[in-house]
């Protein structure tokens, strides 16, 4: 299948220990999620299917590892502090986990220094706090940042889900690689009603 990706500029420059950078600015139409690759200890913030922003995390250190998976917000506090380590601070919290693993700012070193949560540079943990609400997507990965489309198994088994259509009228696309234009061509399109149902079964 032929699939063109629109690169923002400046998502190839590297983003080093404690960095981050927004791509575009919004506002953003949604819907939002995240993808965070532990061994390359970055995430990524997607905006439907554009990238929209980058920044260097610090994920669980050893025997506190991080646990991969697909989650979703659960609860949002601006200033919260752990139940679980002395009572330390985790701003602009948001829990993926009811036993202890959310996003937060803390000490970003580029490398895997806590006790199972991610952390996130200050400013970036705090603008991204502004633009999530509670049950938004988070893909915590080994090594992949890119997205995926998932489909649940009860709308996979059921015959008369309409999980993805092409339409036949989209516009022509620039490609990343070249400057030239391609005749029009079908593009895949999601139901927007799957990522509602996602959210209603978590």
């Amino acid at each position: 299948m032929f699939c063109a990706i629109a690169v923002p500029a400046g998502a190839q420059e590297p983003v080093g220990a404690g960095g981050y950078r927004w791509l575009e600015e919004g506002p953003f139409a949604g819907p939002l999620y995240l993808v965070i690759s532990i061994e390359r200890q970055m995430a990524h913030v997607y905006d439907g299917d554009r990238l929209v922003g980058m920044a260097s995390v610090s994920t669980g250190m050893k025997g506190h590892r991080t646990p991969t998976g697909e989650f979703s917000v659960l609860q949002k506090r601006q200033w919260h502090r752990s139940n679980l380590y002395s009572n330390a601070p985790m701003p602009f919290m948001q829990r993926l986990t009811w036993d202890g693993i959310a996003l937060h700012a803390g000490h970003n070193p580029g490398y895997p220094a806590s006790h199972g949560c991610i952390r996130l540079p200050y400013d970036f943990a705090r603008r991204l706090f502004g633009m999530t609400q509670v049950g938004t997507l988070v893909s915590v990965t080994s090594d992949r940042l890119s997205p995926v489309l998932m489909v649940d198994a009860l709308v996979a088994g059921d015959p008369g889900s309409a999980v993805v259509t092409f339409s036949p009228q989209a516009a022509p696309v620039v490609l990343a690689q070249r400057d030239e234009a391609v005749p029009p061509m079908p593009m895949l399109e999601v139901d927007p009603g799957i990522f509602r149902l996602r959210l209603m079964r978590r």
